[in-house]
């Protein structure tokens, strides 16, 4: 049975990283967010602490890729790195969400390498992210201006050439894009073929036909870089095919199953991100409400009050516990799908709808641009949208309902 009580090794990182947040994220969240970008000094001191984004602790120790030794577990002995990667994004966007997309590590790049790479990939793509060496990101290029949520119409095209893959195509919304040394690039060998054309490659920074387009301007998330790819007969060596060819032959729609298995992994995170919007937004209102109203006396507009802020917190709640749940199975390698979309589907509106409500209860201060809950509206919208949108992650789950019953 799943146990949602913390443990204290569970709860003291919750801790350290809450007053990591308080003290070094959020300090700076209305800055970067003006700036549009973090400083490079903190970043540079981000990647000197050892925090990784999107790492797990074997992916920053090469020579612990093949092994569990690099992960923590839980008393009963299960794997917990899921769990403690849901825990520490739920803190990290409390503080703030736009800064710490931008901390320094493999990104969204991380699980299709941890998955799908090959030992020697892994210990390639993963080896760069050490301490000792300069702050370098890596990042996950699936989005096309055709084909977001809808992953099998992929247009990006691959094609064989001796020992090299020539690709051609555009990449958008790319998270890190512009800076990474590195990115997970899916394609296809023919599109008439469906999702067992789809191929992943490693694509390096500086590979000549690769370049970096236009570097977005977005409502949210600002401090966050977000690029256009472009391929233009960009040739990759089959060495930089993820898995090998070998996989490919074995697992029929290997590229395809590698989206879907890294979106497994990668939504609950989002969501405990999402959540964590949705409870800065509720620390903030609540904080505002007490110095604006007393409460405790018997008026019935604070009486009102009184039950948004329980309804708000209960959903928060019901969030989290969601996301705890499919990041619980993920780590006893349960299947997932349902769970993970389940909980992306339901934290995205749960953060969108505690942020709008929170802004309401404090009125016209909640929204002015000097405060965090109106920077907490826009950075919010997103998480209904990145890594599969609202309405496809229901589409997920009552496509997972429906299996095995017949309708005639």
């Amino acid at each position: 049975m799943i146990d949602f009580e913390l443990e204290p090794g569970q709860r003291n990182i919750q801790m350290m990283l809450n007053h990591f947040v308080k003290t070094e994220v959020r300090p700076r969240a209305l800055e970067a967010d003006r700036a549009g970008k973090v400083s490079d000094e903190f970043l540079n001191k981000i990647h000197k602490m050892g925090i990784g984004g999107g790492a797990l602790p074997q992916d920053l120790d090469p020579s612990k890729a093949d092994d569990d030794a690099g992960q923590t577990k839980d008393k009963k002995g299960v794997k917990q790195g899921n769990r403690m990667g849901v825990l520490a994004a739920e803190e990290m966007a409390w503080g703030d969400p736009g800064v710490i997309l931008s901390f320094p590590g493999p990104g969204l790049g991380g699980p299709p390498v941890r998955f799908t790479g090959t030992p020697e990939q892994q210990k390639k793509y993963f080896g760069i992210f050490q301490k000792d060496q300069p702050p370098r990101w890596g990042a996950y290029g699936l989005t096309e201006p055709g084909a977001g949520s809808d992953v099998a119409n992929i247009s990006t095209s691959c094609r064989k050439d001796g020992d090299y893959y020539v690709l051609n195509g555009r990449k958008c919304f790319i998270t890190n894009g512009g800076r990474a040394s590195w990115v997970v690039i899916f394609a296809t060998l023919d599109k008439s073929k469906g999702r067992a054309a789809h191929r992943a490659f490693v694509v390096e920074k500086g590979t000549p036909g690769f370049s970096v387009g236009k570097i977005e301007k977005k409502l949210g998330l600002r401090a966050s870089e977000t690029a256009e790819l472009i391929l233009e007969d960009c040739r990759v060596h089959k060495d930089q095919l993820l898995g090998g060819e070998e996989h490919y032959e074995r697992m029929g729609a290997g590229g395809f199953k590698t989206a879907m298995k890294t979106f497994d992994s990668t939504r609950p995170p989002v969501a405990a991100m999402a959540t964590g919007i949705a409870r800065a937004s509720f620390d903030l209102c609540r904080e505002m409400v007490k110095n604006m109203y007393l409460l405790g006396r018997p008026i019935a507009r604070y009486q009102s009050i009184r039950d948004k802020l329980a309804e708000m917190e209960r959903k928060i709640i019901a969030a989290r516990l969601m996301v705890w749940h499919a990041s619980w199975m993920a780590d006893l390698g349960v299947p997932n799908s349902k769970e993970a979309s389940m909980c992306k589907a339901y934290s995205g509106t749960v953060g969108k709808w505690v942020t709008r409500e929170a802004i309401a209860l404090v009125g016209g201060h909640g929204g002015e641009q000097e405060k965090l809950l109106e920077k907490n509206l826009r950075d919010v919208q997103v998480y209904d949208i990145f890594e599969g949108t609202g309405q496809v992650q229901r589409l997920v789950v009552s496509r997972r309902l429906m299996q095995g019953i017949s309708i005639e």
